[in-house]
């Protein structure tokens, strides 16, 4: 879909882009052998198109995921998909003065996790082996909750799919867009932010190791769940477009941590009976 892509390039919106396909110019290379005749705007999308090609090759996933609009940075996926990582934070809440307390990433094929107090110092050199980050809502949580609090910039190249669901009409948060789309959580279902708080309290109070583990596969399902919340994103844009550049779903993926359901279930009534 990159290669199909005009709208990152300066002066070329939505609309000229729709244009530019009608007329049969559909990759950057139709542009380049169509585009011919000298002229300021011709001049422009093909000097933005060998730039793209350049960084392309490049393996520049961040100079297109700056220049294309938040909704639209799906686009990225496919051709980066090989750099990209899956990424969720729990925290103690959401002031200023509180902590990360897990932290998961999932490549597609392998689940990393980080606790307070075990090896999360370790997460700011693993994420550099990544060239493209995925959340949600990691722009204005995720990224910058980990930026304040760790030596760690961030700065790849990053897809927000708070924005590309939102462009699709998914909104709501994240467990909210996972219903809408039919993934089911089975035992963690009902397990939100506010809930995994509270397992960490559990976890620090008594070092119960199920609280852990279950606030492991709440975090864990997260980052799995987006990869398939990623791909059908990608695919709904796809189709809408009339492209055929489909990606299979992604294989079934067995968290490494399950829920301790007798303490959810004791944990949640007494947070209830509380409230």
């Amino acid at each position: 879909m990159l290669e199909y892509t005009f709208c990152h390039l300066p002066e070329v919106g939505p609309a000229t882009e729709q244009k530019l396909w009608q007329r049969g110019i559909l990759t950057w290379t139709d542009a380049l052998e169509k585009l011919d005749k000298p002229g300021k705007k011709n001049d422009t999308i093909r000097t933005g198109i060998l730039e793209s090609r350049k960084r392309l090759a490049q393996g520049d996933a961040k100079y297109f995921a700056l220049a294309l609009p938040a909704g639209q940075q799906y686009r990225l996926f496919n051709k980066f998909r090989q750099r990209a990582v899956f990424l969720d934070i729990e925290t103690t809440g959401l002031s200023p003065w509180d902590e990360i307390t897990t932290i998961a990433l999932y490549d597609g094929t392998s689940v990393r996790y980080y606790v307070q107090g075990d090896n999360l110092d370790e997460f700011p050199a693993d994420i550099l082996t990544y060239g493209l980050i995925i959340t949600y809502n990691g722009k204005t949580f995720d990224l910058p909750f980990i930026r304040a609090r760790m030596d760690c910039p961030l700065d790849q190249a990053h897809i927000d799919l708070r924005y590309v669901l939102g462009s699709l009409g998914f909104k709501g948060g994240l467990k909210r867009c996972e219903t809408a789309m039919g993934i089911n959580r089975g035992d963690l279902d009902g397990v939100d932010g506010s809930f995994a708080v509270v397992l960490w309290q559990e976890y620090c109070k008594t070092g119960n190791p199920g609280a852990l583990d279950t606030l492991l596969a709440y975090n864990i399902e997260d980052v799995i769940n987006l990869e398939t919340l990623m791909i059908r994103a990608y695919n709904l844009n796809i189709e809408a477009m009339g492209f055929r550049d489909i990606l299979p779903a992604p294989p079934p993926v067995t968290n490494p941590f399950s829920p301790d359901m007798d303490l959810v279930n004791r944990l949640r009534s007494s947070v209830f009976a509380f409230r």
